[in-house]
């Protein structure tokens, strides 16, 4: 099962969970993804210990994308 959450002021909020087999769960996931990043959410992926990348599009086989607020400053 995979995951897509929302760090918040709660720590965090799971927007949908999905599995490769169920198109249905796909799509909501894919829907909700894109409107997070419409609202200026960005998205990243784990990719080992201290190590993470930007995504554009779901990455359907990962276990777990995580949305974030851009980071303020100057």
């Amino acid at each position: 099962m995979s995951r897509l959450i929302r760090m918040d002021h709660t720590g965090h909020t799971e927007l949908a969970e999905w599995t490769a087999d169920d198109q249905a769960s796909i799509d909501a996931a894919v829907t909700v993804f894109r409107a997070e990043l419409d609202r200026g959410y960005f998205a990243v992926v784990s990719q080992g210990e201290g190590h993470a990348e930007q995504v554009r599009e779901l990455p359907i086989d990962a276990g777990l994308v995580i949305l974030r607020r851009p980071i303020s400053g100057g």
